[in-house]
């Protein structure tokens, strides 16, 4: 997975994507052999040479300037992240790619002291590959119930949630609208890899959901791109059955992040949560949030 390759599959499948229609280009009923715009349309509203857009979309050409990706993004349609992702992957052209051993990801003492005040919210940490770095007690309970979580609170593994997503038939379960999570989580994937080119173990996980799972390679040719700060889902748990929960990302820098499900005010979802949260400690005692061994 390179950069070049990359940035030259975004534009095909995006160009592809855009009818003429959209853009106002007239095609005066002609029969089209090609889906969306065609190579010289786009330059042409682009304000470049075809022969150059053609080079860029090839991966022959290198010298794409900030300007020339805006002028792009703006072709295409491009949304604000989506656009970030375009300059990603023309960053990820220009350096010379190496094996990295990817760095260990821990989660602070902070991050620990913040799950800990936040006992009666589900929270999970997530880290840069989607692997669940820690969680509360709740967290566990709304997102990954039926994985051990160990005593005291620690799994044998980390669980990662592009794979629950993707490979595992609870999760699945777990959302009504299952295509919209899933492509949510794939198209947080793409920006984490255009961020982070030289990531083997990313890479690797992206070349293992692709393999074993058909959808999740169908969504990844399809070249979208999503960052998923905030977002709005409705879940059926097996135990207090269904609730609307909003997903929030909270992020400081590159590092982990933790995900926060909220429910609306005095609404039957903050009840189901709350009934969650009186199963938990009905007969255990709440323990501290704790970090999750890595593999």
């Amino acid at each position: 997975m390179t950069g070049k390759s990359q940035l030259g599959d975004f534009l095909m499948a995006r160009r592809s994507q855009l009818r003429p229609e959209d853009v106002g280009v007239a095609t005066y009923g002609e029969r089209r052999r090609v889906p969306g715009l065609r190579r010289e349309e786009l330059a042409l509203l682009a304000g470049v040479s075809a022969s150059y857009y053609t080079r860029l979309e090839q991966g022959q050409s290198l010298s794409a300037s900030s300007e020339v990706l805006d002028a792009l993004a703006g072709a295409l349609r491009l949304d604000e992240s989506e656009r970030r992702y375009l300059h990603d992957l023309a960053g990820a052209d220009r350096r010379r790619p190496r094996t990295r051993r990817p760095a260990p990801e821990r989660v602070t003492e902070a991050t620990a002291q913040l799950m800990d005040a936040l006992e009666h919210v589900p929270v999970i940490v997530l880290g840069l590959r989607s692997d669940v770095l820690a969680w509360n007690r709740l967290g566990h309970a709304l997102f990954a119930g039926h994985v051990d979580r160990g005593a005291p609170g620690l799994p044998a593994q980390r669980p990662n949630m592009a794979r629950l997503v993707f490979l595992d038939g609870h999760t699945r379960d777990l959302y009504a609208d299952w295509p919209g999570k899933a492509r949510a989580v794939v198209g947080n994937l793409r920006l984490v890899a255009a961020r982070h080119p030289r990531d083997t173990a990313l890479h690797a996980l992206v070349g293992e959901l692709s393999s074993r799972s058909a959808e999740f390679a169908s969504m990844w040719a399809d070249h979208r791109v999503k960052a998923c700060s905030v977002a709005s889902y409705e879940m059926l748990h097996p135990l207090v059955g269904p609730l609307t929960v909003v997903q929030q990302t909270l992020s400081h820098g590159p590092g982990p992040h933790l995900v926060v499900a909220t429910a609306e005010a005095g609404s039957t979802s903050q009840a189901a949560l709350a009934l969650l949260s009186q199963a938990l400690t009905e007969d255990t005692v709440p323990e501290p949030a704790r970090p999750l061994r890595e593999r």
